[in-house]
């Protein structure tokens, strides 16, 4: 057995409740790796795709990777994957905390859930043992309440749960990991809720092994002076990701007004790092194994939008419930997030259709009487509160809302799409390409849709990383230029990508150097990769999804920007820009191998050991 990994995989059928374990052989797991990556083989090698995402028939995989619980510095992930309820295509969302190493210590590398429960359980594994548990008695609460009630026992178990919203199948819900860790990418909570699995709970005291555990602590080392040096990391520690809000802004990177407008500073100052870190930050919160620190935790103490202290929100709710939505409250926005944690919903694809709906207001599309009677005008927040609710429990006009802005705007009709900002099916989170147009060209080509976790694109077209020990490198690169973007995207999707099956956070790939991961990555493994095969297991990661999606239909035709981002801004860092689709196409077709169609050649899946799939697309 490859050190590092637990040694095997639950398999839950909750058709009749049955768990047993499963192993893989250690040649996929050096070939795979673990994480999405991994996922994606076991779906193609084990499932068909012509499944309705909210049957019991689609899986839903919970998987860890080789470096989770090792105790390296960001290696608290896991990635939840299936094929997506809101997008139709492959589905993923990496999520931080605390039940990655749990799982791994309670003795597995991975679950695969299949078919669905009569009735609402729990699933739970203790040291090694799997048991399905009655959970009618949670079916209704939120995931707070969930998880309250499942810790009341045992602090230190941990709790993956889903909310109202995932109950209802809304298309955008989430998945929670002790109240402040969310899945929330492509609608995975619904999933769950179709299934009739109300949470995870996982316990365990095994310990993973190293290869070499003298050449693992010499690499920590390493790795922790790196991160004490980084100024990344230091930014992170004392204003979280909405560090991003104020050098976005001057940059041209946040949008604002439902994508409309290109800068307003007033609104930056209101909902930035330092204001939360001055008004309302009470601490800083990690996730397992990491010296950054850049979770905040927050309190309201009074007023409409008084909140206990709790989770606070990222970067990404800071825009879609702030610059989006033309609100400068930041205690609204802490209370938003509050709402979509306890009921689980995810906070870019819930606001970016609150958005959507405020824009169609505004326009006379959308009636007070079409919206239940709430005033839906740009920066009312009293209005959005019971919004929130409203979505997660599908009630009135949010069910129109309730599997996010695409769905809403096919349901609504008129010109409605061409006010949506997304790529196959996924709003885009909070990064505007028209100031950067790498970002449109990973928007385009990310396998789950509109992404800025598949990739480490934000970091090298931004300056706040790089890499030319891996690849060629400018010194410095024009975000409003399309011109040798299509080679940065590439290289940062092979490297970026790796996050979600080496299971380390992105923050921590873009701090640490790659010498230092991939050094402990062979410590604890033992697999000994170069540099050059660990971005090999990158190429094949990208190429195995995106060979899923062109089985499901996706083709050269779905690589686009919406009409929105083709528009260009009057002010701003963006401003006159829009990205050359063209030419960032034309040039990363032919540097990534695709055909015309935008299938991978037959080389290429060849090059990369991927033949089982090279037949399916070329049957």
């Amino acid at each position: 057995m490859a050190t590092g990994y637990a040694g095997k995989f639950l398999l839950v059928n909750l058709t009749d409740g049955s768990c047993t374990d499963f192993t893989i052989a250690d040649s996929e797991l050096q070939k795979y790796i673990g994480g999405s990556c991994l996922a994606a083989k076991m779906y193609l090698d084990r499932y068909p795709l012509d499944t309705d995402p909210l049957s019991p028939e689609n899986p839903l995989m919970i998987m860890t990777g080789p470096m989770v619980g090792s105790g390296f510095p960001g290696t608290s992930r896991f990635t939840i994957c299936t094929k997506a309820p809101q997008t139709g295509i492959w589905g993923e969302s990496a999520c931080g905390g605390t039940f990655g190493p749990e799982l791994k210590r309670a003795g597995y590398d991975g679950i695969v859930l299949e078919g669905q429960s009569p009735e609402p359980v729990c699933l739970a594994i203790l040291d090694g043992q799997a048991t399905l548990e009655d959970a009618s008695a949670l079916w209704g609460t939120d995931i707070y309440e969930a998880t309250d009630l499942l810790k009341a026992e045992d602090k230190s178990r941990k709790v993956l749960a889903i909310g109202p919203a995932g109950e209802n199948l809304s298309r955008i819900a989430a998945i929670g990991n002790d109240k402040g860790h969310f899945s929330g990418r492509t609608g995975l909570g619904a999933v769950m809720g179709a299934k009739k699995l109300k949470a995870i709970v996982v316990k365990g005291t095994l310990k993973t092994g190293k290869a070499d555990e003298n050449r693992y602590k010499e690499v920590l080392k390493t790795a922790i002076a790196e991160v004490k040096g980084s100024a990344l990391a230091e930014g992170l520690h004392m204003m979280g990701s909405d560090a991003n809000m104020d050098l976005g802004m001057v940059t041209g990177d946040v949008p604002i007004k439902n994508w409309t407008v290109g800068e307003d500073f007033d609104l930056s100052f209101n909902l930035s790092g330092p204001t939360m870190r001055e008004k309302y930050l009470t601490k800083a919160h990690a996730c397992a194994n990491c010296p950054v620190a850049c979770k905040r935790v927050v309190k309201v103490d009074d007023g409409p939008y008084r909140t206990d202290e709790g989770p606070g929100p990222e970067y990404e709710t800071c825009g879609t419930f702030g610059t989006m939505l033309m609100n400068s409250d930041l205690a609204a926005v802490i209370k938003a997030n509050e709402l979509c944690n306890r009921y689980g919903l995810d906070t870019i694809s819930c606001g970016s259709a609150i958005a959507l709906a405020m824009e169609l207001f505004e326009k006379g599309t959308l009636t007070t009487d079409q919206v239940d009677g709430l005033d839906l005008t740009w920066g009312n927040m009293g209005a959005v509160m019971p919004l929130i609710r409203k979505i997660a429990y599908r009630e009135g006009f949010g069910d129109i809302l309730a599997d996010g802005a695409v769905h809403a705007a096919r349901k609504i009709g008129g010109d409605a799409m061409d006010c949506v900002v997304h790529v196959k099916g996924l709003e885009a989170p909070m990064h505007d390409p028209r100031a950067f147009h790498g970002m449109g060209l990973a928007y385009m080509m990310s396998n789950r849709g509109a992404c800025h976790l598949q990739h480490a694109v934000l970091a090298t077209e931004q300056g706040m990383a790089s890499w030319p020990q891996l690849f060629d490198m400018k010194d410095d690169y024009t975000g409003t230029t399309s011109v040798d973007k299509a080679a940065l995207v590439y290289n940062s999707e092979n490297y970026g990508i790796l996050g979600n099956s080496l299971a380390i956070c992105h923050y921590l790939v873009d701090i640490l150097k790659p010498e230092t991961i991939l050094e402990a990555f062979n410590a604890i493994t033992g697999f000994n990769l170069t540099s050059d095969e660990l971005l090999e297991a990158g190429m094949r990661d990208w190429t195995l999804k995106r060979g899923f999606n062109n089985l499901l239909g996706i083709t050269a035709k779905d690589d686009v920007l919406p009409k929105r981002l083709l528009t260009a801004l009057k002010e701003g860092g963006g401003a006159g820009s829009v990205p050359d689709v063209a030419l960032l196409l034309s040039e990363y077709y032919a540097i990534r191998g695709l055909d015309e169609r935008g299938f991978p050649r037959k080389e290429k899946l060849t090059e990369l050991g991927l033949d089982e799939l090279k037949d399916r697309l070329y049957r």
